[in-house]
């Protein structure tokens, strides 16, 4: 099972973390210059165009028609269907806004189970006399109409409409329209107009229940956290999601919250219902990674039927928590020559889908289906987009699309650490995002996650931005946060505001604890201090303003962000690379340090000179080996060459491989610039044809920002047919043993892990 994240999927598969491998290109040949658009003709339309240049109907050339509209990403260009330049950008938009709707509605760019599905639940009733205007004139209309004469005309509009309108808004237009509808959720002033909720993601580096607990009352005493409390799970392995499922629980029940906010553990949607059936009761929202077609949704090991017969069985007070991400189709390979703008479309369309199962189930009406979906922009990298302002764009984007689909969305404004977007820049982009009202934000103690090890929103961005915007908080919440003393009754800062110890005494208090105060504040203090101690970070206190940081932790955390930027730039040291036993050394088609982290696909495939040298030890080694282990040093060399990682890793994890029967090869295959995929590609080449189940078990740096030094175990395999056909094995068969570091997940530990992995 594979789910992203981790982007994003971002993404959880036994013993891997909750949003999955951070996904990387599959192989494709350079993308051109960039697309050309000739001369048009007076309201010319596309299909017009289409006819005159080509002299028929092109679907390759109608695509890049549809992304040279695009304000410029990336992720566009890298796949051909980037404008050339802002006068090939423009003449696409104007021959878009020439096109008749439903000529649009009727050439779908990619045609699959998924895109049909979502068209069935658009009403032509509902579009009416727009099916047979431009796409234009219905912009025009969005624009100058009221929320309910929008709301009138939604159910009408097909994911691939959506795409389409949202490409010829500027960022102002796109604001607008994000200020005027709200969808929110049932019962709840999550989604409204003023409000700004909060997910909290209580992630830590082991699953340790008093890390995620501390942060959850380190969010309360910010009087932040109203939508969701979200972990994303290092393991995926069920008694241990059960586990933080039931933490998370203990906190909501003991506060009696537990019918107002939710709790879930973001590990792939099997490994849910897997923990429901053997703890019944213990779950309650239930995630899961979606994608913009069929073949991406595969790769995340779920299927259309699959989700419509999971949301038909949500029947209880809590649905389905989705999440997208624009660039998570393509690279995961699976694109299919369409631009990031119009899969995250057909995501949106998904959801709305999975509500509407939800509601039929329920037999309620479709808006009373507690779902909503989170928008994890930014967590690939930068061969998605490299800018701030790439980041704002994908995010009112979004915003948009969620809001037009009739969805209750949220964004995770992030950025991965090899993104050249600092921390000030998140700031600068949450100040430009916000006008445009989503329905919350993530919301972590400081910016950066200890877990993921990725950029996002901080507990206390979520109080700048509510002293600045006037944002509320769900009403239910905010009166919660004035019965545990931090707020006032007139909704100011109490003397109590960011003092999570003050929380876990009001926690221990409801649990009928009969110790002083002195005894559970010296407790408090103790659990923080090993929290501390384990790299994941607590906010406590505020600087000048209540909305600040304070200045110890700001500076903590600038000192990570500049490790993680060391972690990312560092490559293999020669000599450690000789301290590896049996090392042969191989390379891949990266250039450089900067071509890999702007070109991931580089790092995914192995330069010509090391497939012949595997082609070499194929012929000599291969019959006599099931096992082969690879190391790469990933986006993260440091982690790979502390002393206390890799080395004692392998001396641990060696002899409990060979005592399990498996019959290990004695060399190590050494990766410079190598990515996971690259893994992947030496199991082809090393196994492809041969008899029985062969397995590659890759070693790589991983996740720089987490505050450790961490790698993770990829572990795959497969059949010698399997293995045989390029591209076949990827990561919906693989599992993942992440967050290994001496100081997090320690090699001996990882090394059990592994191997229950492997008998799994």
């Amino acid at each position: 099972m594979f789910n992203r994240r981790q982007f994003l999927a971002a993404v959880s598969v036994p013993l891997a973390f909750g949003r999955g491998l951070v996904p990387t290109l599959a192989w494709a040949e350079p993308p051109s210059q960039g697309v050309d658009i000739a001369t048009i003709r007076f309201e010319e339309d596309i299909f017009s165009y289409l006819q005159r240049q080509c002299g028929k109907f092109e679907i390759r050339d109608y695509q890049q028609i549809l992304g040279a509209a695009n304000e410029f990403k990336e992720g566009d260009a890298l796949i051909g269907v980037a404008a050339a330049n802002d006068v090939g950008r423009s003449r696409a938009r104007e021959l878009l806004a020439n096109t008749v709707v439903s000529d649009l509605m009727a050439h779908p760019p990619w045609k699959d189970q998924l895109s049909q599905w979502n068209d069935s639940f658009a009403s032509r009733d509902a579009l009416g006399i727009w099916a047979q205007r431009t796409v234009g004139a219905l912009k025009q209309c969005l624009l100058t109409s009221s929320a309910a004469e929008l709301k009138s005309i939604l159910p009408g509009l097909t994911s691939d409409v959506i795409a389409c309108l949202v490409r010829l808004m500027s960022n102002d237009e796109l604001i607008a329209i994000g200020r005027t509808i709200f969808h929110p959720l049932h019962g709840s002033n999550i989604g409204s107009q003023g409000y700004l909720g909060a997910r909290v993601q209580p992630n830590s580096p082991t699953d340790n229940v008093d890390d995620i607990r501390f942060q959850v009352f380190d969010a309360f005493a910010y009087a932040v956290g109203d939508v969701l409390l979200g972990t994303n799970p290092v393991s995926s392995d069920p008694r241990s999601v059960a586990a933080v499922e039931l933490a998370l629980q203990d906190v909501l029940k003991t506060f009696q919250i537990d019918h107002v906010i939710p709790h879930c553990v973001l590990a792939h949607i099997d490994v849910q219902a897997e923990v429901e059936r053997v703890h019944p009761g213990s779950t309650e929202f239930w995630f899961q990674s979606i994608a913009g077609n069929d073949d991406a949704n595969a790769t995340f090991d779920i299927s259309l039927e699959k989700m419509a017969q999971y949301a038909r069985s949500r029947t209880g007070r809590f649905g389905l928590y989705l999440e997208s991400g624009q660039g998570a189709d393509f690279t995961n390979g699976h694109g299919h020559g369409c631009d990031m703008v119009l899969l995250e479309s057909r995501k949106y369309g998904f959801a709305r889908g999975m509500a509407h199962e939800i509601a039929k189930a329920k037999n309620i009406p479709v808006n009373q289906a507690w779902l909503h979906i989170n928008d994890v922009a930014g967590f690939i990298g930068p061969e998605v987009f490299r800018t701030r302002e790439q980041l704002v764009r994908c995010c009112l984007e979004d915003i948009v699309m969620g809001k037009l689909h009739g969805l209750t969305i949220g964004l995770d404004v992030c950025s991965t650490l090899h993104m050249d977007i600092s921390l000030d820049d998140l700031d600068w982009c949450l100040e430009h995002i916000a006008p445009a009202n989503p329905a919350y934000l993530m919301a972590l103690p400081t910016k950066i996650d200890p877990m993921l090890g990725y950029l996002t929103t901080g507990f206390q961005d979520h109080v700048r931005l509510r002293e600045k915007f006037g944002y509320r908080v769900d009403d239910r919440m905010w009166s919660f946060f004035q019965q545990i003393g931090v707020i006032s009754a007139d909704g100011k800062p109490t003397e109590h505001f960011g003092d999570p110890t003050w929380v876990y005494l009001q926690y221990c208090r409801r649990k009928n604890d009969v110790r002083t105060d002195a005894e559970i504040v010296a407790e408090s203090n103790r659990i923080i201090a090993e929290i501390r101690q384990r790299g994941v970070f607590l906010a406590q206190g505020f600087g000048e303003r209540p909305s600040e940081l304070a200045p110890k932790i700001r500076a903590e955390i600038q000192t990570v962000y500049e490790d993680a930027k060391r972690c990312i730039w560092k490559e293999w040291d020669p000599t450690f690379v000789k301290r590896i036993p049996n090392a042969i050394p191989l390379a891949t088609r990266s250039s450089n340090r900067n071509d890999y982290i702007l070109h991931p696909t580089s790092g995914e495939h192995l330069s010509d000179e090391s497939c012949r040298l595997l082609e070499q030890w194929k012929v000599a080694q291969t019959q006599r080996w099931d096992t082969v282990i690879v190391v790469s040093e990933g986006l993260n060399a440091l982690a790979m060459m502390d002393e206390g990682n890799l080395l004692p890793l392998l001396d641990e994890l060696r002899p409990l491989l060979t005592q399990s029967g498996l019959r290990v090869a004695p060399q190590i295959f050494v990766v410079n610039s190598g990515r996971v995929r690259a893994g992947y590609r030496i199991g082809e080449i090393l196994f492809g044809g041969l008899p029985d189940s062969r397995t590659i078990i890759h070693l790589i740096g991983e996740r720089p920002g987490s505050g450790h030094h961490t790698l993770s175990a990829y572990l795959t395999a497969a059949n010698g047919t399997a293995w045989k056909v390029p591209d076949q094995v990827d990561h919906n068969i693989t599992r993942v043993v992440s967050g290994i570091a001496d100081t997090a997940l320690v090699p001996t530990r990882a090394a059990r892990d592994i191997l229950t992995a492997l008998a799994r």
